[in-house]
């Protein structure tokens, strides 16, 4: 059963009111740190750090290498909202549980959402330890975070998909690696639920129907932030290569390992995206 919009409602406002109790700052940037992504959290000047256990509703990271911490400061001479750890499907949450923190960000009056993951490429061209801009996205998960009652408060009941990602972030981002010689992929993020990697038919499916990478998150909060109509820039580093016929096991300490070597062109990119908003 859904709760209702009411419920839904009180729940991001008492979660807005706490936040705003504990920090000074309205940041209109946040960023979402994916798997073995922490890093760029070294880079912010914090003003204040909330651990996701205080925040009403909260949902909590169950998931090795994420912290659980939201983290208010200063990157690039900007304010900012980091999100040190993210919620996932496959943890037993509900999509609209897993997105509730984009619905906080929106009421406090976030604008520009920037999401980075660590995703399997089953693209040959695309190689570990890169970088992959996102321009679109393919929903594999079986579920949609807008299903249930719906509150004009959240934007569109039916809101447009065909420009999931924002075409001047995408730009502006492709400028920044090239000045400053970071090797970047663009392509199509596919998202399956996980927490099982997929096999070889999986991955020459997902090959076939257009994706370059896979994952199992981004998506969700991607629908949610278009519908509350927030600019989004998605990012994913190439943590193991899926092709079918070369396909090697892999587990999350490689991931995450190989999620630590690309860090840094991930830190650079986007600490020089936050100068230029």
């Amino acid at each position: 059963m859904f709760e209702t919009v009411e419920t839904t409602l009180h729940k991001i406002y008492e979660a807005v009111n706490f936040i705003k109790s504990r920090t000074e700052m309205s940041p209109l940037t946040a960023i979402i740190l994916g798997t073995g992504l922490g890093g760029l959290s070294q880079e912010l000047e914090i003003e204040s750090e909330i651990n996701y256990q205080e925040i009403p509703h909260f949902p909590l990271s169950t998931v090795e290498s994420h912290s659980g911490k939201l983290l208010f400061g200063r990157l690039s001479g900007k304010d900012v909202m980091i999100m040190q750890g993210r919620f996932h499907f496959y943890e037993g949450y509900s999509m609209q549980e897993l997105t509730f923190p984009v619905r906080v960000m929106h009421f406090l009056g976030i604008d520009t959402l920037l999401i980075s993951n660590a995703c399997g490429s089953v693209n040959p061209i695309i190689k570990c330890a890169e970088l992959m801009i996102i321009d679109d996205h393919i929903n594999l998960l079986g579920d949609n975070p807008l299903i249930g009652p719906h509150d004009p408060k959240f934007g569109p009941r039916f809101p447009d998909m065909s420009r999931p990602y924002s075409p001047e972030l995408i730009a502006l981002a492709e400028k920044i690696a090239l000045d400053n010689r970071i090797k970047v992929h663009k392509g199509v993020y596919a998202a399956m639920s996980g927490p099982s990697l997929e096999t070889r038919a999986e991955y020459r499916m997902l090959r076939s129907i257009g994706a370059d990478v896979i994952g199992m998150s981004t998506i969700p909060e991607n629908i949610v932030a278009n519908q509350m109509g927030m600019r989004v820039f998605g990012i994913s580093i190439v943590t193991d290569e899926c092709y079918p016929d070369a396909l090697k096991p892999v587990n999350i300490q490689q991931i995450i390992e190989t999620a630590g070597r690309a860090e840094p062109n991930l830190t650079k990119l986007i600490k020089f995206l936050v100068k230029e908003l």
